[in-house]
């Protein structure tokens, strides 16, 4: 993919790299320190190079990066991979965060119960509550 600008917006660039669905959450990310630009806080509007180590934290992940191509046009998750390398040490620590979630979701499954009580349900939860 060609460069398309020397710098970018660090909001733009993370959208169209997909870690966010939206430009607003993106920007709402970086105004709430999640994202970092060489080890420092950052604003959205913030102009960005090829080079740039970035750190995006995001749910339990958390990805150190190196931003390799500048676009802001949002392409498919196969051509955003092509946007940035991460580090081998971020790699692996994901990797493990996703296999003990994994494992968490094993030993607690969620059920998907969770429902509004029917008449007959309220009923047995009233006659618990009063003895």
């Amino acid at each position: 993919m060609p460069t398309e600008s020397e710098t970018i917006r660090l909001d733009k660039w993370l959208w169209a790299a997909r870690f966010f669905k939206t430009r607003k959450l993106a920007a709402e990310a970086i105004a709430g320190g999640k994202v970092h630009v060489n080890n420092q806080r950052s604003k959205p509007g913030k102009e960005i190079r090829v080079g740039v180590i970035l750190t995006v934290s995001k749910d339990l992940y958390r990805w150190e990066i190196t931003v390799t191509v500048l676009t802001s046009q949002r392409r498919s998750a196969k051509d955003a991979v092509l946007l940035y390398e991460e580090s081998p040490d971020s790699h692996t620590k994901r990797q493990q965060q996703v296999v003990l979630q994994r494992e968490q979701r094993e030993l607690f499954p969620y059920s998907g119960q969770d429902h509004k009580p029917n008449k007959k349900e309220r009923r047995l939860i009233h006659r618990f509550k009063q003895g």
